[in-house]
């Protein structure tokens, strides 16, 4: 389906599997003995058998659509974390926490589990276990789908110098000191350690274990969604002068882009990595339509190219 992208509004641990929530089975339940996924009028049935799904997750959107499977007792769904953060929320179905090993691992999974689809939710940086996901489903011929957020847009009011990698993003910051505020998460902040003449400002879900690769740096623990108002006042507080973000699009990440807009402030942003073609919506009712029909397209066909 074609991909426009979401234009923002202008307004002037280890691979083993974990404890599932409490009151949740601790079996992923393998009691489907078929590939075929029914319609939606045998969903429901307790004779037929409850197809298998595998949600990978890491987003809002993986949580939204686990919480929606979640009270169809039609489904037999697992959602897969990938362990960047410490606590992640809990959901309505059963969950693991990890990596799966590789190319090899992730089919030896699907194998073992009877998974019949499989839902990359994966955060749009997550380029390497959305490839995995590509090449194992097509292995084993399961079908593949993505839930995949728009990216982001700018608007005439935005002050954008877009590059291609977080290498390119530092040394968009230029020689002179400047209060930056990277919107990037804590996996990659090693890449503006090669800058230490900035004051940086990191916003990280968990609370700090180890020392961060930067001399300068203010941290500020908090977990999202984030509105307008809180990012502006922290721009604001911090005396930011240049923001850097990864094109996540969607809307739970925006503020900040909402903020810079509001505030004048330049915008380093960081396209999408690319990621092989496969089936993508991008919405939570998508997906669901998509589980409902028997016919859907085999894992790898594509019907969109990819927006970045």
């Amino acid at each position: 389906m074609p991909r426009s992208g979401f234009r923002i509004p202008v307004a002037r641990r280890a691979t083993t599997d974990a404890a599932p929530p409490p009151g949740e089975a601790t079996s992923h339940g393998m009691d489907s003995p078929t590939r075929r996924v029914p319609s939606l009028g045998t969903m429901g049935s307790l004779t037929a058998p409850r197809p298998r799904i595998l949600i990978l997750g890491g987003t809002t959107e993986a949580r939204r659509l686990a919480e929606v499977l979640g009270r169809d007792p039609g489904i037999d769904a697992v959602l897969s974390y990938a362990g960047r953060t410490e606590s992640p929320l809990p959901v309505p179905i059963p969950w693991r926490v990890g990596g799966f090993g590789g190319i090899g691992g992730l089919i030896d999974y699907l194998r073992a589990e009877r998974i019949d689809r499989v839902v990359d939710a994966t955060h749009p940086f997550a380029a390497q276990m959305s490839a995995h996901a590509v090449a194992a489903c097509a292995a084993v011929k399961i079908p593949l789908l993505a839930l995949e957020r728009a990216p982001w847009r700018a608007g005439e009011d935005d002050r954008w110098s877009e590059v291609d990698t977080l290498e390119e993003a530092a040394d968009a910051l230029g020689a002179d000191p400047k209060r930056v505020f990277l919107g990037i998460g804590r996996l990659h902040l090693a890449a503006f350690a090669r800058n230490p003449q900035h004051d940086y400002l990191v916003r990280l879900v968990d609370p700090l274990r180890e020392d961060l690769p930067l001399p300068r740096v203010e941290v500020v623990v908090a977990r999202g969604p984030f509105d307008l108002a809180g990012d502006r006042a922290l721009l604001e507080r911090h005396g930011t002068e240049i923001v850097v973000a990864k094109n996540a699009g969607g809307t739970a990440a925006v503020a900040k882009i909402l903020a810079a807009r509001e505030l004048a402030l330049p915008v380093v942003m960081v396209r999408r990595p690319r990621i092989p073609e496969r089936p993508s919506v991008d919405s939570v009712a998508a997906v669901m339509e998509w589980l409902a029909h028997d016919d859907a397209p085999a894992a790898g066909a594509a019907d969109a190219e990819r927006g970045v």
